[in-house]
């Protein structure tokens, strides 16, 4: 016996999240209640090389729309940073860049 679908029925369409390589990834800084906001700009400083003034302006980024994205670059690069944050004390997550 040969079935076929009416043309009511809904089709489901799988989809995958498609990582587009060319697009840069980024680590995101997420704010949090431990941190002071004097340690957060040192740790932009002192790992990033971030001057002082770019430091501060990421680190207000954080405390007041809650994150920033502190690099981007490859995902390996990203990975790397990522783990940084984590080994100062610093709440981080990658994701590939949404521009």
């Amino acid at each position: 016996m040969v079935s076929t679908a009416s043309p009511d029925v809904e089709q489901q369409e799988e989809t995958d999240v498609v990582v587009d390589a060319a697009r840069p990834w980024v680590t995101i800084v997420w704010n949090d209640p431990v941190n002071l906001m004097s340690y957060v700009s040192y740790v932009f400083q002192s790992y990033f090389g971030y001057d002082e003034r770019k430091a501060n302006q990421l680190m207000m980024q954080v405390h007041h729309e809650g994150r920033s994205a502190v690099s981007s670059g490859s995902r390996e690069k990203m990975e790397i940073d990522v783990q940084a944050m984590h080994s100062f004390g610093l709440w981080a997550t990658m994701q590939q860049d949404d521009q």
